[in-house]
């Protein structure tokens, strides 16, 4: 299978289980919605996807393009196309986001090379679709950003690095309206057969702007129930509890 698929994965960190059997299947040119209550599993399952060394995978498999990559480094598995938009972006002092995101392209496409000159007037140019003035690539990296500076920064590193499969971690949260259309429309632009995304969010309103192929809802570390956007309509309508008692049982919370 093109894409990412998921087969009865579990895992675990300081000793507890937290992913029970996750299973999923994600083709470029889809949009998935993942939705849960807080501590459903659904930042881990992201975390364990890109390979976060905090969790250890005990069964199952996760493959990219057909090719096993539970084994392979993080940043091996960006070099293949996946790409992890953070819950809560990484502060660093000292290093501007243009000189790190140049860096990530030089390493990601090093065929197709862009002097620094070359490279910040793409940065500048993909910067204005998301309402961004020209001094923000000179800043530190997320540093003095605010929350909504922090999500965009997100969407312009995927943006400029172009992957096969994003996964977006509550991107919405501490987003304003006007930030939040200009995410959705960032994320609709870069639509087609190459692309393919995970939106993992609590909430339906970004739903209502990138209008996910497939909703599927998250409780006590498994997938419980998938199904088109019309799910995310009962979850809104209905809430946690009452869905989760319909299709899966107690409503749990684990630690992410």
């Amino acid at each position: 299978m093109q894409g990412l698929e998921i087969k009865n994965l579990y895992a675990k960190t300081e000793g507890k289980e937290i992913l029970k059997g996750v299973n999923l299947a994600v083709k470029q040119g889809e949009i998935h919605a993942i939705m849960g209550p807080n501590g459903s599993g659904k930042s881990t399952l992201s975390s364990v996807i890109m390979g976060s060394p905090k969790y250890e995978i005990t069964n199952g498999e996760i493959k990219f393009d057909g090719k096993k990559i539970s084994e392979l480094e993080a940043d091996e598995r960006a070099k293949l196309g996946l790409f992890l938009s953070f819950q809560y972006p990484f502060e660093i002092q000292g290093l501007t986001f243009s000189k790190f995101l140049h860096a990530a392209y030089k390493n990601h496409y090093p065929l197709k090379p862009l002097s620094i000159v070359q490279f910040r007037m793409l940065l500048k140019e993909q910067g204005k679709e998301l309402g961004m003035t020209d001094d923000f690539i000179d800043r530190e990296l997320n540093v003095g950003f605010s929350g909504g500076e922090k999500k965009r920064a997100e969407i312009l590193q995927m943006k400029v690095l172009k992957p096969k499969i994003a996964i977006l971690d509550e991107t919405d949260s501490g987003l304003d309206i006007d930030s939040l259309k200009l995410v959705s429309e960032a994320v609709n632009r870069m639509r087609s057969k190459e692309f393919g995304a995970i939106v993992i969010t609590h909430y339906k309103r970004i739903l209502n702007y990138l209008k996910p192929d497939f909703v599927h809802i998250m409780n006590d570390g498994k997938i419980i129930k998938s199904g088109g956007a019309e799910l995310a309509d009962q979850l809104e309508e209905k809430g946690y509890s009452e869905i989760v008692k319909e299709f899966g049982g107690n409503l749990l919370r684990v630690k992410e």
